[in-house]
């Protein structure tokens, strides 16, 4: 189960991401070298949100990847956002 946290805190433990303007949401814009690295990245990512059942809102278009996290359920950002963000910056790192 997630544990819902402060905006604010959670984006000093974050790298490059953002609040959401109007809404309690985290958000990060990543350039990759091609679609090829962008692609991959996303199925790491969507196998990652997957085993969570956390699911981002994401847009793509060739080798740029807009990212958007918030847990629905919960009206804001959670632990689990939080995990997955980490998690992103991983991979796309």
């Amino acid at each position: 189960m997630y544990k819902k946290l402060n905006l604010e805190e959670l984006l000093t433990t974050l790298s490059g991401w953002q609040e959401v303007d109007g809404r309690e949401a985290i958000y990060k814009k990543i350039t990759f070298k091609d679609f090829d690295e962008a692609f991959k990245a996303m199925i790491k990512i969507a196998e990652k949100a997957q085993q969570m059942n956390h699911h981002p809102e994401w847009f793509n278009v060739y080798n740029k990847l807009e990212i958007t996290l918030t847990t629905h359920d919960a009206g804001g950002v959670t632990s689990y956002d939080q995990e997955l963000a980490s998690f992103i910056d991983a991979v796309c790192n």
